[in-house]
């Protein structure tokens, strides 16, 4: 690999996401693939999403509705997404009532969110249904449990804590929008800040290529990434197998469209401000 947009022997910082999730994508990456010019930066998807916009960060995977709300800033690359097709199990709205019984009651919105709450906050828009929304940190679930009426939660919470012994409802969110649309959906993507794209386009499609590699490596490797996840996770090595049965870590042209119809909905519900087009990294 030409290592010469090494930006003055400067590292580059990636984002990583620390949730189980995203272990198929870094596989590679994690063994043995990534160069000394590169550096991961692990994250909950928040705080990723804040240090891409700040340009921490240069590449980093995001919440495909923090891309909406700074598309101008950000290119998309090809082939890389955390995507469900129906049920994904990690991203679920627990609750003591059902979801037209909650206006007026306390939901509490995992800190760590973004693409999960403006989804659920479009779903309460287009019913009609008025929240008092609190963003908290939902990790110690006995605790949010007596003070919610309803908890969003996401990533490795959400599988890792007995919810449904907690809650009358356990609503999965993947599951609700393929029941909405017939189409997957994006939880989050990979993106590159435009202003350095523009500058490093070689050193963009080196990163870009190392990740699919690294995704390629993780697919081959899925019955050991499995295992990790039942440690990491403390679960059934059934129940984890059944997790990454339901993730799908490309960006075909059907989550394309899934993604921009999200966008779509996100913008005729008054939740972003003006429409968000998806434009791709293209050296």
């Amino acid at each position: 690999m030409n290592a010469s947009y090494q930006m003055n022997d400067k590292t580059i910082h990636m984002g990583k996401i620390s949730y189980v999730n995203a272990s198929p994508v870094y596989y590679g990456l994690d063994n043995g693939l990534l160069p000394d010019w590169l550096k991961m930066v692990s994250d909950v998807p928040s705080v990723l999403n804040q240090k891409i916009k700040t340009g921490q960060l240069k590449v980093s995977p995001i919440s495909s509705a923090f891309y909406a709300m700074n598309h101008k800033e950000l290119l998309v690359l090809p082939d890389l997404s955390i995507s469900c097709n129906g049920r994904v199990l990690s991203v679920i709205l627990v609750s003591n009532y059902t979801i037209d019984d909650l206006s007026g009651k306390k939901v509490v919105f995992s800190q760590e969110s973004a693409s999960s709450a403006s989804f659920l906050k479009m779903i309460f828009h287009q019913r009609k249904i008025f929240p008092d929304y609190i963003v908290g940190d939902v990790n110690n679930f006995k605790k949010v449990s007596e003070l919610a009426d309803a908890v969003l939660v996401i990533g490795d919470a959400a599988l890792k804590h007995p919810w449904g012994q907690l809650f009358k409802h356990h609503i999965d969110l993947g599951q609700l929008w393929f029941e909405m649309t017939n189409l997957p959906f994006v939880f989050a993507i990979w993106v590159v800040r435009r202003s350095f794209a523009n500058s490093n386009s070689d050193c963009v499609k080196d990163i870009h290529n190392l990740l699919l590699e690294s995704k390629n490596r993780g697919d081959q490797h899925i019955d050991e990434i499995i295992k990790a996840g039942k440690t990491k996770l403390g679960l059934e090595q059934s129940i984890v197998k059944e997790y990454f049965n339901l993730l799908y870590c490309d960006l075909d042209d059907k989550k394309i469209r899934a993604m921009q119809l999200f966008f779509d909905s996100l913008f005729d519900q008054g939740i972003l401000s003006e429409r968000a087009d998806i434009h791709f990294f293209n050296p």
